[in-house]
């Protein structure tokens, strides 16, 4: 209801427009109003010397409006998506070249130089990577393969696959021939049955290490791979063990591999020579490989309990040549004090800790190999066949150490650790680059550690941004952007540090390092508010690309994006219909020696298949080639700059050997060094100068 003077008001209008200057008729629209006299007219409400609303009708005007305000947000809203969605240009997408079918979901995948292994039913096959053809099928197990790894060892390839139960084989894969070397976890007691939760083998194929549990423990198991006298074994057998037992070829799963003449999908100018004729592999049972040598046993670092030290010599007697020093079991805390302070603990957060509380799960290791002397200290007449020390870094779920471990140790010789790094938080991720030589360290507080192994010190510690924690990471081989393209420097840069950084909100930044300089962060992809399903689940660098990952987005979209840009290159097509997964865990593997990645997806026809008959509907392996599309062709090909041409422009001088960049400090200085004539003092003077001035520049 209103007063009598809202009566006599309602034929006026709804509100009046007063000005300082002359009144002019408005444009029709709102856009084309000038901007500049608005501060020289006012709004007056009419309405405004009416009497208020009487309840309930004052409420139920404020909600009224309420809505309509809230609706009209969200009208915004959809109409600036809109927008953008309209100015947003699609990339270009590729279709896959070649497809792979199979007749279950496979259990796994894993690449080498020219195959593809790929777990299924009872064992695992053996494809080509030049024509996507299968060559050989193993199936001798009573369950199927759950996952399965694959390393190259110069030519041959040593094959690990899981099965169901947990039980690891290796196998080692020469030529024509496939032997099984040694499964690494069985036991004829069930009970006793350990299952294999993860592998690490070194980049140089002599260790292996194997993350075992079963019985409520878990464990790590680290071996010595005898690669040189398996290539003996295999290239020179027994002349009497060839003449009694004959090698039986399994015709039934051997299949020709022989390239058709109308290939078109190669990899350069000069595939392997094994593929150009036809494998006939067989499983060969009667040679008996050596078996790998056990070297140590890891197992979690034991809960931190009162000391048993009276006096603190105890304490760093305990610790012999630095051994244990930082991992916080040598201490001189008593029992009564951990009491205390378990006791004020739970006196304050007492509300917090009421109620059922889950068991905490089995503390599960992440571990790396690192061939380097200069982050642990060791005796110089132990090495490695490269020449160098081999170390194991790992650390636990929850813990702030990262521990390093020499694998020049005997079975007989005591388990302790070279060295320990703790960090200020517990260490959430840890990832280690292709050729070993750089290491970082994501912290459960989103901060970074970033290390330069070969030189032995730190780059520095990068704070991702707030809300920010990392959930992967991916190193990428160093790149410059030479006349608009990404390049790799010829040989090997030192000291130059890149990769990617995938967090749990789904946004994905840029790290880089360098010697001279500090860690710096760049995003590249924003956490995406507005449309959720567009959120990153996985990324993959492509070697054979610079500057370029491969993202997995929750759409089942995959696009490959070139991270010196920020700029999405084109994308992938794969059909997938079907048992979708929320969220989309793609089963994918990157080639490190060719130009292309293979996708498991669904079938084509499973979107029109029945539900009863999605079971039957056999899945894919779809293989992309970036050679074979227009946008990628020219990448692949011509990405490496020699040094030289870096030299002679000078554009990149900080991937230049330290011999050639004090070679042009010193060409330059002599250039600028003026005409002396004669040999005297003022001549020396001047030398002395500028050999100062190279000393300082060095420094730098």
């Amino acid at each position: 209801m209103s007063s009598s003077k809202g009566g006599q008001t309602q034929k006026m209008k709804v509100s009046v427009f007063t000005g300082k200057g002359p009144l002019e008729i408005p444009f029709p629209t709102e856009m084309d109003w000038p901007k500049d006299d608005e501060k020289d007219y006012v709004f007056q409400d009419i309405y405004e010397g009416l009497d208020s609303l009487p309840q309930p009708y004052r409420m139920i005007n404020k909600l009224v409006n309420l809505l309509f305000d809230q609706s009209w947000e969200i009208i915004e809203e959809r109409e600036a998506v809109k927008e953008i969605e309209n100015n947003r240009i699609p990339p270009t997408i590729y279709p896959p070249l070649e497809e792979i079918q199979l007749d279950k979901t496979p259990g796994g995948m894993a690449v080498s130089q020219d195959y593809l292994f790929i777990g299924g039913v009872k064992g695992f096959s053996i494809y080509s990577l030049y024509n996507a053809k299968r060559i050989y099928v193993w199936e001798k197990l009573k369950v199927d393969v759950t996952s399965i790894w694959a390393t190259d060892l110069g030519n041959e390839v040593l094959i690990a696959p899981v099965d169901e139960m947990g039980i690891i084989r290796l196998f080692y894969f020469y030529k024509d021939s496939l032997f099984l070397i040694k499964t690494i976890n069985e036991t004829d007691d069930t009970s006793k049955q350990s299952t294999c939760v993860k592998m690490e083998i070194s980049q140089s194929g002599d260790f292996a290490a194997f993350l075992l549990q079963g019985g409520g423990d878990v464990w790590l198991e680290v071996y010595k791979l005898p690669k040189e006298t398996w290539l003996k074994e295999v290239e020179h057998p027994q002349f009497g063990l060839n003449a009694k037992k004959k090698v039986k070829q399994l015709q039934q799963n051997a299949l020709d591999a022989t390239i058709p003449e109308n290939l078109e999908m190669t990899w350069g100018s000069s595939p392997g020579p094994s593929i150009y004729q036809d494998l006939n592999i067989c499983f060969r049972s009667d040679i008996k490989l050596s078996l790998p040598v056990y070297i140590m046993k890891i197992k979690p670092p034991k809960p931190i309990t009162g000391t048993t030290f009276k006096s603190p010599l105890e304490v760093f007697s305990k610790v012999e040549d630095c051994c244990g020093l930082g991992s916080g079991q040598n201490h001189f805390i008593k029992d009564a004090q951990w009491e205390q302070h378990m006791e004020i603990f739970n006196t304050s957060y007492k509300k917090y800790l009421e109620g059922e509380w889950e068991e905490e799960p089995l503390s599960m290791a992440t571990f790396h190999f690192f061939f380097t002397s200069c982050i642990t200290t060791m005796p110089s007449d132990i090495k490695s066949s490269s020449g160098m020390v081999c170390v194991l870094g790992l650390h636990w779920t929850g813990s702030h150490n990262f521990f390093l471990y020499a694998l020049s140790k005997t079975v007989k010789d005591k388990i302790d650790c070279e060295n320990v790094w703790p960090c200020a938080a517990p260490i959430a991720v840890s990832q280690i680059s292709d050729s070993s030589s750089y290491l970082a360290l994501a912290c459960e507080d989103g901060v970074l550690i970033l290390w330069d192994l070969v030189q032995g010190f730190p780059f520095g510690v990068v704070a991702l941004p707030e809300g920010c924690f990392c959930q992967s990471i991916h190193f990428l081989r160093f790149f410059l952007e030479h006349e608009g393209r990404n390049m790799y420097p010829e040989g090997q840069v030192k000291s130059q540090m890149m990769c990617v950084v995938l967090c749990t909100n789904a946004s994905l930044h840029l790290v880089t390092a360098s010697q001279t300089k500090g860690p710096t962060t760049t995003v590249l992809v924003k956490r995406p508010v507005n449309h959720p399903e567009e959120a990153i689940c996985s990324v993959a660098p492509v070697p054979s690309l610079p500057g370029m990952v491969l993202i997995f987005s929750r759409n089942y979209s995959v696009s490959l994006m070139d991270v010196a840009k920020a700029k999405i290159i084109c994308a992938f097509a794969a059909p997938m219909y079907h048992q979708l997964e929320s969220p989309w865990k793609p089963l994918f593997v990157v080639s490190a020696h060719h130009p292309c990645f293979l996708l498991h997806g669904d079938h084509p026809d499973a979107k029109t298949a029945s539900t009863n008959d999605t079971e039957d509907t056999p899945d894919l392996v779809f293989l992309f080639n970036f050679e074979a599309y227009p946008l990628l062709e020219d990448i692949s090909k011509n990405c490496t700059i020699s040094l030289k041409d870096i030299a002679d422009t000078m554009a990149f001088p900080q991937v230049l050997p330290v011999e050639k960049r004090c070679e042009h400090f010193l060409q330059k200085s002599f250039q600028k060094l003026p005409k002396i004539q004669g040999k005297g003092h003022e001549q020396w003077t001047r030398l002395q100068e500028y050999s100062v001035a190279l000393q300082e520049n060095l420094k730098r």
